[in-house]
């Protein structure tokens, strides 16, 4: 049976109970480190262009990941 949305409310104001969705940032940590890493290593071998993309693209993922969109 689904939650009323009241009770998901309230929860928002109530301090004691921990969040079901947190998630922990470690996975988001290693996504970013592994596409910073990958980008920085294909500018390295010459894909100047390429790697700037990905590093932007992969910014833009990563920011919208990280507000919830």
């Amino acid at each position: 049976m689904a939650e009323d949305d009241f009770r998901r409310w309230e929860r928002e104001f109530d301090m004691g109970v921990p969040d079901e969705r947190a998630t922990g940032g470690r996975g988001l940590v290693l996504a970013a480190g592994a596409t910073a890493t990958g980008c920085a290593a294909m500018i390295a071998l010459g894909e100047v262009v390429l790697g700037v993309s990905g590093l932007v693209l992969s910014s833009i993922i990563l920011l919208l990941w990280r507000i919830g969109m």
